[in-house]
C-alpha cells in the first residue's frame, strides 16, 4: 500500500492545502492528513477545531485519514508505515526550505518526499494570511473550504 502524509498545523485548513490533499489523494492508497501539535507554537485555532474544519472538508474521502502527531515527522511515518511525505510548494522560496527539510528527513530515513505545485490560482494562499485577514476583519471566505468559515 502507498500511504502518504501530508503535515502540517492547517491553522486553519486552506483552499492551497484542499487543493494538494485533493491531487495528492489520486496518487496514493491512503493520504493521511497529520495535524502537527507543537506545544511552543500559538494557534488561531485550537487542535479540535483544526480537527473538525478537516474531518468535515474530508468526510466522504474513503482514502483520507486525519491523525494528529507530536515530535519528527520522520517518526510519525514510520509509526504509522507510511512511505512518503507529500508537500505542496507555492514559490521559490518554499522549494528552498522543503528541500532542505527533504533532504534532512532522508539522512533520518527511507522516507520519499513528495512535491507538488499549487494550482496557480492558490498560490498566494497561506494559512497565515488567512490568520492576519481574519484578525482583520477581511472576507477570508475566498481563501478557505466551507468548513472553515465562522459563524
Amino acid at each position: 500500500m502507498r500511504r502518504a502524509i501530508f503535515p502540517g498545523s492547517f491553522d486553519p485548513l486552506t483552499l492551497g492545502h484542499h487543493d494538494i490533499i485533493m491531487r495528492g489523494i489520486t496518487l496514493f492508497d491512503e493520504l493521511i492528513i497529520a495535524v502537527g501539535v507543537n506545544a511552543d507554537k500559538k494557534y488561531m485555532f485550537t487542535l479540535e477545531q483544526r480537527l473538525e474544519f478537516i474531518t468535515q472538508e474530508f468526510k466522504n474521502e474513503p482514502k483520507i485519514k486525519i491523525l494528529t502527531y507530536e515530535g519528527l515527522t520522520v517518526d510519525f511515518c514510520e509509526k504509522v508505515h507510511a512511505g512518503f511525505i507529500l508537500r505542496g510548494l507555492r514559490n521559490p522560496a518554499d522549494f528552498e526550505f522543503e528541500k532542505a527539510i527533504a533532504h534532512t528527513n532522508r539522512k533520518l530515513s527511507d522516507i520519499e518526499t513528495v512535491f507538488l505545485l499549487t494550482s496557480s490560482g492558490k498560490s498566494f494562499i497561506s494559512s497565515s494570511i488567512v490568520r492576519d485577514v481574519i484578525r482583520n476583519g477581511g472576507n477570508y471566505s475566498i481563501l478557505v473550504p466551507d468548513t472553515v468559515r465562522l459563524q
